[in-house]
């Protein structure tokens, strides 16, 4: 790669490595087609919506970066976006879709306390597993759903790394699972004692302390609000948006449009969705 100096900066720039060419009868890729390769998904309907759908999936990455071979979710990209939904007054209503093996605990916290403190209308839907740091996530939203197949796994928070043998270790470490504990206690209806009695339990996992809860009994418990899945949720959040539009005096339905899955790597804004995290600019 030829490098070559700036002399009127004084700064060493390297040059641009030159395009591959697409081969003779090749044509270019179309956006759709590069959305389809890298993500693994069609590009959807450009029509305008009033939902936002954000997927939080495989583990939850902190302040250090996982191995390559992992799936996961960076809470700086979860985060922004949280932000510009709440701010963009197109937006009504958001869908959190969760299947998450969970992952760091503040960063976990984090996405959790976002999505309880927003004004608009939020609903989370579990499917395959809310496990671990996922559970406080789950139930942050205004109204949860948890699909009749799914998981969610309660247990003790723990630590990698160094861990130095000293008293404050653990008084930290039992600190931090305290505010797991409230979190999840104030926004759900299960008790303190339900919750600790879950995550404490012997004999249940196997080399670990806690319980894997499944659909039916998460509602039993007050851990989620309902069983069911993609349906339900739109429903659900369709008529808290439409109270919300009553209490505020607004008349008049507006047409629900489809709602648009959020990807982190996506390259295109679509209509009626939310701009990555690369250019940080509302849809006007």
């Amino acid at each position: 790669m030829e490098q070559y100096s700036n002399l009127s900066s004084g700064r060493q720039e390297t040059e641009a490595p030159d395009q591959p060419m697409p081969e003779v009868g090749q044509r270019p890729n179309s956006p759709a087609m590069e959305a389809l390769q890298q993500l693994g998904q069609t590009s959807m309907p450009g029509s305008e919506s009033n939902i936002f759908c954000m997927t939080i999936i495989g583990q939850i990455e902190g302040h250090l970066i996982l191995p390559p071979q992992n799936k996961t979710t960076k809470y700086e990209h979860i985060i922004p976006q949280l932000v510009a939904a709440e701010q963009n007054p197109r937006i009504e209503g958001l869908m959190i879709l969760l299947n998450t093996v969970g992952g760091d605990v503040e960063a976990g916290l984090a996405i959790a306390e976002m999505i309880a403190s927003m004004s608009k209308p939020t609903v989370t839907i579990v499917i395959g597993g809310g496990h671990s740091i996922g559970v406080p996530i789950a139930v942050s939203s205004t109204y949860s759903y948890i699909a009749e197949s799914a998981t969610m796994t309660i247990h003790p928070i723990r630590m990698n790394g160094l861990v130095i043998g000293v008293p404050q270790t653990f008084e930290y470490m039992e600190k931090m699972q305290e505010r797991v504990v409230r979190f999840v206690v104030s926004h759900s209806r299960i008790t303190e004692e339900r919750f600790k009695e879950l995550m404490f339990k012997t004999g249940e996992l196997n080399r670990d302390i806690g319980t894997a809860v499944g659909g039916a009994d998460a509602v039993k418990y007050g851990l989620m609000d309902a069983v069911g899945g993609i349906g339900e949720a739109l429903k659900q959040l369709n008529t808290i948006i439409e109270s919300r539009r009553q209490q505020n005096g607004i008349t008049g339905t507006q047409q629900q449009a489809p709602f648009v899955p959020f990807s982190p790597n996506a390259t295109d804004t679509p209509t009626g969705t939310l701009p990555n995290e690369h250019n940080g600019e509302l849809p006007q």
